[in-house]
């Protein structure tokens, strides 16, 4: 009921609210394309005309179907140039189809299903759908379930509680992953990309991960542990002094073999770059390439969303782009009077500073949209606060 939040709107504290499904995200998991794309469609339809008298105070979601770069792109195109929507919502980890095995033995035949994560080893090239987003002025966001797909450890036949916790951080982290790896930030340094509900916490720790692993992945580092670079006769040398004996005759069994064998070149075997796809020169590069282009939606009961303002505590020194959300309407939500008096206990509270939390309940909420499209705000609300504060970036 848009005209009931409209009505409560001041009264919960909000100037301006981006809204998004419940319902509308099993639109886009669809299985069957000719099903998943006519849902998708008329959620959208039904969306915009709900919500179009509004346009003030709110704007809602669409849903983009993502199991075909070319359905992405038809339902993007209509959802803004036919609908005037501004924000999408894009499935993300799509089940795909494992060709059917046939058990040893028997007339058996099994399926299973492997997630397409759409910035890595994908099924198709995305990038279009990207390039599409930028001309638009679209912000790519993703809003997916860990739970009930099939994969990871929230797989509890008996405790919700079990499955609930992480899943959407984890769905939101592979996302995100796969996005960094496979060069999509590099490729389109314009597009902001952003992951709805699972928090910050993940992204810091997946920022310092990244840096740790192409400290020692990257194909320079690579140089110092190549097998080639073992020096076998000195290991059976020391195995001589040191090792016992089955050791030492396993160990000359081995020696003998590499003696009588080539030994692998010493030259960089196809493949052996993980970070290709960034093209990282030298590790700054990593802050541009995750820092600036991700933004991470919160839930205001989380207080693990002050580390992302703790600079001291991020990778070079780098505050994330974390951005105030809630579940207003749903059981996560026990007073929906209460959510941003909550989030504002990180200040009360000295984990967040007053500045910090006007980033957090504000500025990078606007910067993620305000910055792909110009007149995301434009006879709105917040309208002139917006145009300050864009300006100012």
């Amino acid at each position: 009921m848009p005209n009931l939040l409209a009505e409560r709107m001041e009264e919960l504290g909000f100037d301006f609210s981006v809204l998004y499904p419940t319902i509308g995200l099993g639109a886009p998991r669809i299985a069957d394309d000719e099903t998943r794309r006519i849902a998708c469609r008329a959620y959208n339809v039904y969306t915009a005309e709900r919500f179009a008298r509004l346009a003030d105070r709110m704007t809602p979601a669409g849903v983009i179907p993502m199991h075909t770069p070319d359905e992405a792109i038809a339902e993007l195109d209509h959802m803004v140039n036919e609908l005037g929507m501004k924000v999408a919502m894009f499935g993300s980890m799509i089940a795909r189809p494992i060709p059917a095995f046939v058990e040893r033995g028997s007339d058996a035949v099994g399926e299973t299903a492997w997630l397409d994560l759409l910035g890595l080893d994908s099924a198709d090239d995305y990038d279009p759908v990207w390039q599409r987003c930028e001309e638009l002025g679209i912000s790519p966001t993703f809003h997916s379930s860990g739970r009930g797909l099939g994969f990871g450890l929230c797989a509890s036949v008996s405790n919700f509680t079990y499955n609930h916790i992480g899943h959407l951080a984890a769905a939101a982290e592979a996302t995100c992953k796969a996005l960094f790896m496979g060069g999509v930030t590099r490729r389109f340094p314009n597009v902001k990309f952003g992951f709805l509900e699972g928090g910050v916490a993940w992204a810091c720790q997946l920022l310092v991960d990244l840096v740790e692993h192409w400290e020692v992945r990257n194909v320079e580092a690579l140089e110092a542990v190549r097998p080639a670079n073992l020096d076998l006769e000195l290991m059976y040398q020391l195995a001589q002094t040191y090792a016992d004996e089955a050791m030492r005759e396993e160990l000359g069994l081995r020696a003998a073999e590499a003696t009588s064998a080539p030994r692998s070149p010493n030259t960089p075997a196809p493949g052996v770059d993980d970070f290709a796809a960034c093209a990282i020169a030298e590790v700054e590069d990593i802050k541009k390439l995750f820092v600036d282009p991700f933004w991470f939606g919160c839930e205001a009961d989380d207080l693990m969303n002050a580390w992302a303002f703790k600079g001291d505590n991020n990778a070079f020194g780098a505050q994330l782009n974390a951005t105030f959300g809630s579940d207003i309407g749903h059981f996560d939500v026990s007073d929906m009077r209460r959510v941003l008096p909550h989030a504002h206990g990180l200040v009360d509270n000295g984990l967040m500073t007053a500045d910090d939390f006007a980033k957090f309940a504000f500025a990078n909420t606007a910067r993620l949209f305000g910055e792909a499209n110009p007149a995301f705000f434009s006879g709105t609300a917040v309208d002139s606060q917006l145009k300050a504060l864009l300006a100012s970036h």
